[in-house]
């Protein structure tokens, strides 16, 4: 009885992860709004990590997070380390791209709570009176960023994340 039991067990288990395995690894999430203000205006506060800390909600996560910053300020190869609580998580973000008052692009690297290393986007495009600021983030989450998505809606949370750092950014940009 006990091994009819145990071998259910493992052919469950087996039968899981078969479908884990069918699952895609690859992400792309991604969510926009439009600031009333020109490119110039918000564009400091995308390629300047000490200004990204004042509307990115992932570093709201821990207020005594722990950041540090190396190479050229605001530019390509500029560099910040970040260590905070499981929520906001450690790692280390850098600059590969910049396109003044289009683009930035950084590579993510997070250390905690789980080992992963994404790409993250930010766009600028005009449109009416104001510009709308799309955030992107994609990456693989391998095996088990397959196994995560079974039990969690990840876009859902990044997404829903990035739409409060967007509104947290078009107030501070708008109020300016």
């Amino acid at each position: 009885m006990l091994a009819k039991v145990l071998i259910t067990v493992i052919v469950v288990i087996a039968v899981f992860l078969a479908f884990v395995s069918t699952r895609k690894s690859q992400f792309r999430y991604e969510r926009s709004g439009v600031i009333n203000a020109p490119a110039d205006k918000i564009y400091p506060y995308l390629c300047d990590f000490k200004k990204g800390l004042l509307w990115n909600p992932f570093a709201q996560k821990d207020p005594n997070m722990k950041s540090s910053f190396s190479g050229p300020e605001a530019q390509v190869g500029s560099v910040m380390e970040f260590n905070g609580n499981r929520e906001a998580g450690s790692g280390k973000l850098e600059i590969t791209k910049m396109i003044p008052n289009q683009t930035v692009e950084m590579k993510l690297t997070m250390t905690s709570p789980f080992n992963a290393e994404n790409l993250v986007h930010y766009e600028l495009t005009p449109e009416g009176n104001g510009t709308r600021f799309s955030w992107a983030m994609e990456g693989d989450g391998g095996f088990m960023g397959k196994l995560i998505t079974v039990f969690m809606d990840c876009e859902k949370m990044i997404a829903g994340e990035f739409e409060k750092g967007i509104a947290q950014l078009k107030t501070i940009v708008e109020k300016n």
